[in-house]
């Protein structure tokens, strides 16, 4: 999938129509991939620089960072340095503790204490302070699967999963209803299937696949979202199917209709796979993790964890969505003393990493794993979700005021208009991190950043009884897509009218 910024739908007549690549765009596409190839060993500053050209160069720059954003998938950045960056940094700061730094000559003499500290010449000192720095860092390889038709078609499939995010509904008709319904069970989503007299003759079956998640009359959530976008892999690997999904716009009810007619290809195998687990406390526990609208990712059966003269796998891994940083996670249920103990020892060799275990009380050894210095969270049956929820929110909290620290008082976005979202993403952070950060140049208006001279321009296009679809359409025309909170912002309220749509009128 794209990030949802990068999302390209009309709306024309009510709908909800992805805005797919087509033939025309394959010189863009090839450049795009050029852009990559030709940067390998460059900063990745001058990378960005040679796609933003491109972006200006485009009649549409949601098309060409979509692009980017999937070849960057396929690319490594590595920091270039003779000298780890965060030592020569501590070198630096630890000799000009002992020299007062104002000057030229007594910044050199700095970074000649620093050098002698790590056995490295002044100026290569200097060239690392800030190497890990991410536009400094060097594109050291990068290997897309994909020509530039190739690329296209890998968007289309992305783009489509992507507007498949915000579904409440998928209605399915495929020429291969058996791996329809079998990736439906394996995603865990709810289905009814039910016969259509009037289906057209086009080889799909006439019976059409009704799938909700099993939340959806109570709440929607990003993950289920996911699952209707994954299942699209496997119903787009059909000869001949036709889907139609209700969309929750923003609160405006739409309707996205795809078929085998698209341009909407499945470049490689159907990824929806059987997951297998060693205990139902586990399969019971993964279920209802991943039913959670978090920032931490569950993955089963992480790599190996060396624990002396062994390896160990834990169970699962939780990775937080915003920095490189994992909390392991095993379940110990109910084994034999033996066994137990085997655990224990394999926990006791474990060094530098953080590891929570949930431990069945019935083995009465939480204070023994305490005492290895790993979080030990007592059940009994099943594991709590919230009490794992709660030991992981510790650890948040140490990480969003980690990275709120790194962050400068004030930030000045280049953009008139930028979703708090993204610009975390691009420092590398979450948008908790972000809230004591000052804006001096742009006004925060919910979880977007608007420069005061574009809310002067939409307080002259957007006018009382405008239909509330004309009005995001100007809101879009900026990038704004929290209409509203920019609504409210400028006095207007929503006067909504069913679930066709609304109009705008001014607040009382």
């Amino acid at each position: 999938m794209l990030r949802k910024e990068l999302l390209r739908v009309s709306r024309a007549g009510g709908g909800y129509h992805p805005q797919f690549a087509r033939r025309k765009h394959r010189p863009l596409a090839a450049r795009v991939i050029g852009s990559f190839q030709g940067h390998v060993g460059e900063p990745r500053g001058d990378l960005e620089d040679a796609l933003a050209d491109l972006e200006r160069e485009s009649d549409d720059f949601k098309l060409v960072r979509g692009l980017a954003a999937l070849l960057e998938r396929e690319a490594t950045f590595e920091t270039d340095a003779s000298v780890d960056p965060e030592r020569a940094r501590r070198a630096a700061f630890e000799a000009a503790e002992d020299v007062v730094v104002v000057t030229e000559r007594e910044r050199e003499a700095a970074l000649s204490r620093a050098g002698d500290r790590v056995g490295r010449p002044p100026d290569e000192v200097a060239e690392a302070l800030y190497a890990d720095l991410e536009e400094r860092q060097r594109l050291a390889t990068v290997d897309p699967p994909w020509d530039p038709d190739g690329l296209l078609a890998q968007y289309n499939l992305s783009l489509a999963q992507t507007a498949l995010f915000d579904a409440t509904e998928v209605r399915v008709r495929s020429s291969d209803p058996k791996a329809l319904v079998s990736a439906i069970k394996r995603l865990r989503l709810m289905y009814e299937i039910r016969k259509r007299p009037d289906a057209p003759r086009d080889g799909a079956s006439d019976r059409e696949v009704i799938v909700t998640g099993p939340t959806h009359l109570f709440r929607a959530t990003r993950r289920y979202g996911t699952r209707f976008a994954r299942l699209l892999r496997t119903i787009a690997g059909a000869e001949t199917w036709g889907l139609e999904a209700t969309i929750d716009d923003r609160g405006t009810e739409r309707t996205l209709a795809l078929s085998s007619d698209d341009p909407i290809r499945v470049p490689d195998a159907d990824p929806v796979t059987e997951v297998s687990f060693d205990s139902g406390v586990e399969s019971d526990f993964a279920a209802r993790f991943v039913d959670l609208d978090g920032d931490w990712n569950l993955v089963r059966e992480p790599e190996p964890l060396e624990t002396g003269t062994r390896v160990m796998i834990p169970d699962f891994a939780f990775e937080y969505a915003h920095t490189d940083f994992r909390v392991y996670f095993e379940i110990m249920g109910f084994w034999t003393p033996e066994y137990v103990q085997k655990k224990l020892s394999q926990l006791e060799g474990l060094e530098d990493v953080e590891l929570v275990v949930a431990v069945d009380e019935s083995l009465g050894v939480g204070e023994e794993i305490a005492a290895r210095d790993h979080r030990a969270i007592p059940y009994t049956d099943t594991v709590r979700v919230k009490d794992v929820v709660d030991v992981l929110r510790e650890y948040e909290e140490e990480l969003v005021a980690a990275s709120a620290a790194d962050l400068p008082d004030e930030l000045v976005p280049a953009e008139d208009v930028i979703d708090l979202e993204s610009l975390a993403d691009r420092h590398g952070v979450g948008v908790k991190a972000l809230e004591e950060t000052e804006f001096p140049e742009h006004e925060r208006v919910g979880r977007t950043l608007v420069r005061p001279e574009v809310l002067e321009s939409l307080l002259e296009r957007i006018e009382p009884g405008m239909a509330l679809a004309e009005a995001e359409s100007v809101l879009e025309e900026h990038g704004i897509s929290d209409a509203s909170a920019l609504l409210s912002r400028l006095d207007y309220r929503v006067e909504w009218e069913g679930l066709g749509g609304g109009t705008v009128r001014e607040q009382s």
